[in-house]
């Protein structure tokens, strides 16, 4: 179980960086752009990824961080964004077996109390970023952005770190 939560986590950087890069190239007043989409701009997407994975890592450290946790840095970057996850990244390496087939209770946004599995945690924190990626990916298309890295799994397990 762990080598493939490692493979995602570390595939979750990949991609990550890879938007991380491309935001960063940007004309400065894009990411801030309005578009229609759960979150309404490219910035705001981008710190709805960081704040989860920043949550979720923090629940599983048994930390109690503020919501959201990326106010906790006085002028947030995509460099801070991928660093993120990378800390999740170096968490889940860190991790035992043990620890992936055990629970974490925490308590969500709205106060209420969860336990789940953690090797569950890391999952579905893998899959929102994807699925939010790909929302950054209609609202670049949306705003003329055509030249947009590949960030699909198979693109990063075909080219091997």
């Amino acid at each position: 179980m762990k080598s493939l939560l490692l493979q995602y986590s570390s595939y979750n950087v990949w991609a990550n960086d890879q938007f991380g890069l491309l935001l960063k190239d940007l004309d400065p007043a894009l990411p801030d752009k309005e578009i229609i989409s759960s979150f309404p701009s490219l910035r705001k997407t981008v710190f709805h990824i960081w704040d989860a994975e920043l949550i979720w890592l923090s629940r599983m450290k048994k930390q109690i961080v503020a919501w959201p946790p990326s106010a906790q840095f006085k002028d947030p970057s995509m460099d801070e964004f991928v660093n993120g996850s990378k800390a999740f990244d170096e968490f889940v390496r860190l991790q035992d077996e043990d620890f992936l087939k055990g629970t974490t209770t925490y308590k969500n946004t709205k106060g209420i109390e969860f336990s789940n599995l953690n090797s569950g945690i890391i999952m579905h924190c893998m899959n929102h970023s994807t699925f939010h990626r790909g929302q950054l990916v209609t609202m670049l298309r949306t705003i003329g952005i055509t030249k947009i890295p590949q960030t699909d799994l198979i693109a990063f397990l075909r080219n091997p770190r």
